[in-house]
């Protein structure tokens, strides 16, 4: 951590009234001043309905939402449960335990205990501790980066990670066949078997004044997709038609997100979601995203098939460490 940063639990912790201006967003962005729609309910999707069917309500959800909620997807409830619980065990260790794990950015090293301190133009920051490690390839996981407490979190997350890599596959062959390509296309572009599957713990403990303050600040996803689950306290939030939607929590559901990496191999035909969290006065939010990205090698651009002389390409074709960096650094990405 670097020095005067200090993690948002503790903050919360010490039952403060008053934020630090640092916390305390623009007044057109505070959710007080941009708030949600109420009554529009977002795509969910049975993964166990016919194919054809499945693909179709995929395409367009992916069409007009960039997201949808995946019910039916086969990863056992009592595992997303136990997934949620080594992660709240984790964030309930005493701050000595955690910050023996905290990452360096600095050092360019993500994984680990961190706080999103990253300032945007406006120099404000966001309202969130998080941890963050990478799942897969085994080639590349570094399990000495994962907590080691609570003792049980290795077995159950390397159990979900095979549930996710599998759900991921079959996403990935219907998204494709939703575009009229072969449904090996997407994942083949993204990296096949060198995929790269990351998880995100986010920590959004009680705020004081939640109407001044965001959790995640609206953003794109750089990754392909995104795969989340959250507790029960709401949140999320999606940019659809020029107004924030306000995401119901549904038990055991898959929150998908479509990231940029698909936007632009599907020339845009699939968007990639614009979102935001918020957070709650009396509760703590949590989320378990999986991020599945490609290698930083991959070269991702438009496909062929979906560009011609009437769709030219919307993208320009670049690796994805490129794009990362722009990202990143808020450079232009055209």
């Amino acid at each position: 951590m670097a020095p005067g940063e200090e993690r948002v639990q503790a903050l919360a912790s010490a039952a403060i009234h008053k934020l630090p201006d640092m916390f305390v967003r623009l007044a057109h962005e505070q959710p007080a001043n941009s708030k949600a729609i109420e009554g529009v309910k977002v795509p969910v999707i049975s993964l166990s309905g016919p194919r054809d069917a499945v693909v179709d309500k995929m395409r367009r959800a992916c069409s007009e939402w960039g997201f949808f909620l995946a019910t039916d997807h086969g990863i056992p409830g009592p595992l997303i449960e136990q997934v949620k619980r080594v992660g709240v065990e984790f964030f309930e260790l005493p701050h000595a335990e955690k910050e023996k794990l905290a990452n360096d950015r600095s050092a360019g090293d993500f994984e680990g205990y961190g706080t999103k301190m990253t300032y945007n133009h406006e120099q404000k920051v966001e309202w969130l501790d998080y941890y963050f490690h990478l799942l897969f390839p085994p080639c590349k996981v570094r399990h000495e980066r994962w907590p080691h407490h609570p003792p049980s979190y290795k077995e159950v997350t390397e159990e979900y990670n095979r549930e996710i890599v599998r759900v991921t596959g079959e996403l990935l062959e219907m998204l494709s066949e939703g575009l009229g390509s072969e449904k090996s296309v997407l994942r083949t572009c993204l990296g096949g078997d060198n995929i790269e599957f990351e998880m995100k713990i986010n920590f959004y403990p009680p705020c004081p004044q939640p109407q001044l303050v965001l959790g995640v600040e609206p953003h794109t996803d750089m990754s392909a997709l995104t795969i989340l689950v959250p507790n029960d306290v709401p949140g999320l939030q999606l940019w659809k038609d020029g107004q924030w939607v306000a995401v119901d929590y549904v038990p055991d559901a898959l929150f998908i997100h479509i990231g940029d990496q698909i936007e632009v191999l599907s020339n845009g035909k699939y968007k990639g979601v614009l979102h935001r969290s918020l957070v709650n006065k009396e509760r703590t939010r949590m989320s378990w995203a999986v991020f599945a990205a490609p290698p930083q090698e991959a070269i991702i651009g438009p496909l062929p098939e979906l560009v011609n002389e009437v769709n030219p390409a919307k993208y320009k074709t670049r690796t994805f460490a490129e794009f990362r960096h722009c990202k990143l650094n808020k450079l232009p990405l055209d």
